[in-house]
């Protein structure tokens, strides 16, 4: 496929790192639109919990693919791809450079590189491991991940059972590893691509994980994840914010154990960003601490 000279500038970082505010500063400063490439912030009816943008952030520069589908969506990497290849595609007509910015590296990769070529498998092995994950518990997959795909067991949400059944299957049924699919070949995209991730200090990070989390307490996550408890057991929950506060509204653990779990597993899915993000050396890492001048960053790069 030939490559044209539209661009795609990748802008990514683990949480609380300063995405968002670095993401719209280079969209200004090459007056173009931005592609949300976070798979939390894609549902309407979160926003604390994910941490939205705020209106005054969205007004700024025009976001795509914030808060574009419910939580009752069945939605995943395969159809953000297809959505986000048309809208990249719309935007090329008028942009000649345009953002693509967030946290999930699946998401971010599946833009960049395509989809990989997964094999279809047999409705009994996957049955198999929903009867293991219903009956015998996570930690039994968490296990089999770890002794036969160590490689994708270490970049995994291992707390997401619909990801670690996903791979489990594909291992039964073919013997070889999930990293194998994934990392077996790319699609080449008829646009060029430039990859920058943000970075700070871990203890600044940290820093800012915990002060994050207690102004989302502050600003209502509490009553936000109260709006959506009824609907816990949906995929699209089983994240960071809110199944901590589930717990509390089960009266397994206490407000304040809710709001530390909260801050210690915040962090654990930025050192899982970061050691997805590492992986991939074709990424420029800037530091956030400074203010960042773009144009100056991208002179001569792009």
């Amino acid at each position: 496929m030939k490559v044209n000279n539209k661009k795609l500038i990748v802008l990514t970082g683990p949480t609380a790192v300063g995405k968002t505010k670095e993401a719209i500063n280079l969209a200004k400063a090459l007056n173009t639109e931005i592609i949300s490439a976070d798979s939390r912030q894609f549902y309407k009816e979160l926003n604390i919990g994910v941490a939205t943008p705020t209106e005054e952030e969205l007004s700024e520069v025009t976001h795509h693919f914030i808060g574009h589908i419910s939580i009752h969506n069945n939605y995943n990497v395969g159809l953000f791809e297809k959505d986000a290849l048309e809208r990249i595609e719309l935007l090329f007509k008028t942009y000649e450079t345009i953002v693509l910015t967030g946290g999930s590296g699946m998401y971010i990769d599946v833009v960049c590189n395509g989809m990989d070529s997964l094999p279809d498998v047999d409705i009994e092995i996957r049955n198999e491991l929903n009867r293991i994950f219903k009956e015998e518990g996570i930690s039994v997959l968490q296990e089999e991940l770890r002794e036969k795909d160590i490689e994708y067991y270490n970049i995994v949400d291992t707390k997401n059972h619909i990801r670690l059944i996903r791979a489990l299957e594909v291992i039964r049924q073919t013997g070889k590893t999930f990293s194998f699919y994934r990392t077996n070949k790319k699609t080449q995209r008829d646009f060029q691509i430039f990859k920058f991730a943000l970075q700070r200090e871990r203890s600044e990070l940290i820093e800012r994980i915990d002060k994050r989390v207690d102004l989302m307490i502050e600003s209502g996550l509490l009553e936000e994840a109260k709006e959506v408890y009824p609907y816990k057991n949906l995929s699209a929950l089983n994240t960071v914010g809110y199944k901590e506060l589930f717990k509390y509204f089960d009266n397994q653990i206490s407000f304040q154990q809710a709001i530390e779990d909260i801050k210690t597993n915040t962090r654990r899915y930025a050192k899982r960003q970061m050691t997805w993000f590492r992986k991939d050396k074709e990424y420029i890492w800037l530091d956030a601490k400074n203010p960042i001048n773009w144009k100056e960053v991208l002179d001569g790069k792009i």
